[in-house]
C-alpha cells in the first residue's frame, strides 16, 4: 500500500517540516494542496514544482497527488455564466496539471464544491453541464500532461453537483477520456451512498472508473477515529491489487494535526498488515 497525508493537516508548518513529520509518523508521499504552497496558485510555475519534488525527495517522499485545487483565489467557478471568469479558472487548472506534472505527480483529484454548485436562479443540471463540460475541455490537456484527472463525488451538504460515484463514472463515460477518471472518498461515500462504501469500491474499480482512493471517517475525522470500519475498503483494496494511492484526508484534527496524521496511518497500516 502507498499511503499518502493530505498536507493541509501540518498546516501553518513549511513544506520541509511536514515532509519531515510525515515520513517519521508512517506515510509514502504528500498529497498537496496548492493554497497551503502560497496565496496566488496562478503563480505555480514548473521551477515551483520542481522544488516541492525535490524538498519532498529530500525527505524520503513522494508527490502522490494534488486535491483542493480552487481554494486561492476566491470567487472562482467552473458553472458561471461569465465567460472571463469561467476562462480564468480553467487557466488555473491547467496550469495545476503542468504543475502536478512536474512535481511528479500523476493524479488531481477535483473537489472544489464551490466553484461547481449553483450561483443565483442556476439549475443543478445547468451547473452540471458547465462543469462537465469544463471537464471535458481540460482532459486533452491532462492527457498530453500525463496526468489522470479525477473527478471527486462530494456530499449533498457541500454541492448538489455529482454526489455518487456513480453520477461521476457516468461523466467519465461520456467524456470518454482514459485522463479523465473518479474517485473514492470514504467519508463522502458514507454520507451518498445507498449500499456499503466497500461494494461501491469494488464495482468501480473492477470497471476501471476509480483511479484514486481517500480514507477517512463518516464524522470527517481521521481513518481509526469515529465508527467507519476501514477494514472493509481496505480489504477490498488488497484483493483487486489496487496500485494506486491512498490518501488520508481528515478535516477535523484530534488532538492536533501531527496526533491526527499518526494515530491514522498507525490505525490503517495495522490494519493492512492484517489482511489476508
Amino acid at each position: 500500500m502507498k499511503l499518502a497525508l493530505c498536507n493541509e493537516v501540518l498546516q501553518p508548518l513549511p513544506l520541509a517540516a511536514q515532509c519531515e513529520a510525515a515520513e517519521r509518523v508512517g506515510y509514502d508521499a504528500l498529497e498537496i494542496a496548492p493554497f497551503t504552497l502560497t496565496d496566488d496558485p496562478e503563480a505555480l510555475d514548473t521551477i515551483a514544482a520542481h522544488r516541492v519534488r525535490a524538498t519532498a525527495h529530500s525527505h524520503g517522499l513522494a508527490v502522490s497527488s494534488l486535491h483542493w485545487l480552487l481554494v486561492k483565489p476566491a470567487g472562482l467557478s467552473l458553472v458561471s455564466d461569465d465567460k472571463a471568469l469561467h476562462r480564468r479558472t480553467l487557466d488555473l487548472l491547467r496550469r495545476l496539471i503542468d504543475f502536478a506534472a512536474a512535481c511528479g505527480a500523476r493524479v488531481l483529484v477535483h473537489g472544489s464544491p464551490k466553484q461547481r454548485s449553483p450561483g443565483p436562479g442556476q439549475s443543478v443540471a445547468d451547473a452540471a453541464a458547465r462543469f462537465e463540460a469544463a471537464m471535458a475541455e481540460l482532459a486533452p490537456h491532462a492527457a498530453q500532461a500525463g496526468v489522470v484527472y479525477c473527478i471527486e463525488p462530494l456530499g449533498r451538504f457541500e454541492t448538489p453537483v455529482i454526489n455518487t460515484v456513480a453520477e461521476a463514472a457516468a461523466v467519465v463515460d461520456r467524456i470518454g477520456s482514459p485522463a479523465i477518471r473518479t474517485m473514492l472518498d470514504v467519508s463522502a461515500a458514507s454520507h451518498n451512498e445507498s449500499e456499503p462504501v466497500h461494494e461501491v469500491l469494488r464495482r468501480f474499480l473492477t470497471s476501471g472508473h476509480i483511479a484514486h482512493v481517500q480514507l477517512n471517517d463518516k464524522n470527517r475525522r481521521g481513518p481509526g477515529q469515529g465508527e467507519t470500519d476501514q477494514r472493509p475498503v481496505l480489504q477490498a483494496l488488497k484483493d483487486m491489487r489496487y496500485a494506486g494511492w491512498v490518501a488520508v484526508e481528515p478535516f477535523e484534527y484530534v488532538p492536533d494535526g501531527l496526533g491526527c496524521a499518526q494515530a491514522s496511518a498507525q490505525h490503517v497500516r495495522e490494519i493492512w498488515r492484517t489482511l489476508s
